[in-house]
């Protein structure tokens, strides 16, 4: 007889993941005294030590180190074995939540179509859906707040899965009531007439945009950062500013006159978004969701580029 169970080797991995039996108790919905007995109880089972204990943290030991990748895949195997339970079982299969935090822009675009494909792939899992900028999706994501976060990615840690997604291309953007030089081709000195507006300070697009402009001018430039994607939209069409947003975004905007882009010898980088995920400890759901978020999102794009 096998002398320790699945939920020893779960709780084993979160205590792993998250360096602290408080915080594996919290994701566990236990106490810290039951996440201690389950690992004593794996202790005793496997005759070594698995864990040095400190003030407010844990370390792996030697033992604990080997045991580290067998485990992985133990827990691996047993829950893609529950799935497959669970799809057998029918209507009889509980509810799942999947915590999906998001960026604005694939709100705009490709969300809802991923949400239906979701809901008619895994009809008893329910989306809780977080929409932030980047930088606070990829805190939550390391902190295992979330399960699976699409943003602009990828995320650099060894836990982390990333799964890349078709690019989002930058245009310059403006109302037309802005007058600016009858020209095919404008240079960045003609929009610097105006204030440029951009995403938030700690993203990628505004720290590309902020460089090339004080490397090009003498003068500082005028940046409206915002950290909201509709704030930006509202703030060009009210013509304070030329924006950079994706193209994808504004098309209904564009396309009624509301907005006009602007042809510029320059412009920031495509945007790069991630599905990505913990794989330590295991997600199957948050694995085939971030699967499935890639293919919509494919499909979305081939869609939009047949009608450019």
């Amino acid at each position: 007889m096998i002398p320790f169970n699945i939920k020893q080797i779960e709780t084993f991995l979160l205590v792993v993941a998250f360096g602290s039996f408080r915080k594996a108790a919290e994701r566990l919905n236990t106490t810290q005294p039951a996440v201690s007995t389950r690992i004593a109880g794996l202790e005793k089972a496997l005759g070594a030590k698995l864990f040095e204990r400190h003030s407010s943290t844990v370390k792996l030991t030697a033992e604990g180190q080997r045991l580290l990748p067998s485990a992985q895949r133990v827990l691996h195997v047993a829950e893609r074995l529950q799935m497959m339970a669970n799809s057998l079982s029918g209507p009889s299969e509980t509810t799942r939540v999947l915590r999906l935090g998001v960026a604005e822009t694939i709100v705009h675009t490709w969300l809802p179509d991923f949400l239906k494909e979701l809901q008619a792939s895994h009809p008893l899992v329910e989306a809780d859906i977080v929409v932030d900028a980047t930088t606070t999706l990829r805190g939550e994501l390391m902190s295992h707040r979330l399960d699976l976060a699409v943003l602009m990615g990828p995320v650099l840690e060894y836990s982390i899965e990333n799964i890349e997604m078709p690019s989002f291309p930058l245009v310059w953007v403006c109302s037309p009531c802005l007058e600016l030089p009858d020209r095919s081709r404008l240079t960045l000195g003609d929009l610097m007439q105006f204030p440029i507006i951009s995403y938030a300070r700690t993203t990628r697009p505004y720290s590309e945009l902020y460089h090339k402009l004080n490397s090009e001018f003498e003068e500082a430039p005028r940046i409206f950062p915002a950290s909201s994607l509709a704030a930006s939209i509202k703030m060009t069409l009210n013509g304070i500013g030329i924006a950079s947003l994706p193209r994808e975004v504004i098309r209904d905007y564009t396309a009624s006159g509301k907005l006009r882009i602007v042809d510029c010898e320059w412009h920031p980088s495509d945007l790069q978004f991630t599905a990505s995920y913990a794989s330590n400890p295991s997600n199957p759901l948050a694995e085939q969701a971030a699967s499935l978020a890639a293919t919509v999102a494919r499909t979305y794009a081939a869609r939009i580029a047949t009608t450019q």
